[in-house]
């Protein structure tokens, strides 16, 4: 057979080829598409979740989406606060955001969003405290890299029920946040056991990076638990 027989052959083959990854490629981009909308309502879902967790408005398991959406309308308040703990209506550059965790009107509680590096990547959670601005009320860990098993295990529900109840105040009324002990926080000198949490064996960087990162965040939002402190902070109504 000639050349000029088959050429007509390859070239039929090569158009389907092209065809044909053509179509592949519309259809992968069309799903990409498609399923985005989907994963960023996850994440807003998943946002959600955590921050009812460090709220301690969801105890076990997880409930329904709808739940999940009216436990989080009634309870929780996102609001923007500039680098003095004030509330501001619009965005400024140096906004922070702030969540609010209330009862009705009444004001119980807030909760700072932690991001910090970790060994692997970063971490990234939420920190509740109660409305005296000292005490620790919860923490979650909604996004980590960290070693299954070993610092993995910021996530477990021991780990962060440790932090309930700790102080971001040595017994002088100094800030020092709450970090991670290595091993036991009983094991420290009395007067820093109720401002570490028990640390994780096997784990101390994801522990010390968890720790430096907490203190950082406490630090940029120090502005507003003082306010909290001080008892100094203006109603806040819904919109």
């Amino acid at each position: 057979m000639s050349d000029k027989e088959t050429k007509p052959g390859k070239t039929k083959v090569i158009l389907f080829a092209l065809l044909l990854s053509g179509i592949c490629s519309l259809l992968i981009t069309a799903s990409a598409v498609g399923l985005k909308g989907f994963q960023a309502a996850n994440m807003a879902l998943d946002k959600k979740i955590n921050i009812l967790k460090a709220a301690d408005l969801i105890k076990n398991g997880t409930p329904a989406k709808k739940e999940i959406n009216a436990l989080y309308d009634a309870h929780i308040r996102e609001v923007l606060v500039d680098s003095r703990g004030n509330i501001i209506e619009a965005y400024a550059p140096d906004a922070l955001t702030l969540y609010f965790i209330q009862e009705k009107e009444a004001i119980k509680g807030y909760i700072i969003p932690i991001n910090t590096r970790g060994l692997w990547g970063k971490i990234q959670g939420y920190l509740a405290f109660e409305n005296d601005g000292r005490t620790v009320s919860g923490f979650s860990v909604f996004s980590h890299s960290e070693t299954p098993g070993l610092g993995g295990e910021i996530e477990s529900a021991w780990f962060q029920k440790n932090f309930k109840g700790k102080k971001i105040l040595n017994s002088q009324d100094k800030f020092v946040s709450v970090g991670i002990a290595k091993g036991k926080a009983e094991n420290l000198p009395k007067e820093l056991q109720t401002n570490h949490v028990d640390g994780i064996s096997g784990a101390t960087l994801t522990g010390k990076y968890l720790s430096e990162g907490i203190k950082e965040n406490l630090m940029k939002y120090d502005p507003v638990s003082v306010t909290f402190r001080q008892k100094d902070l203006k109603p806040y109504k819904r919109p």
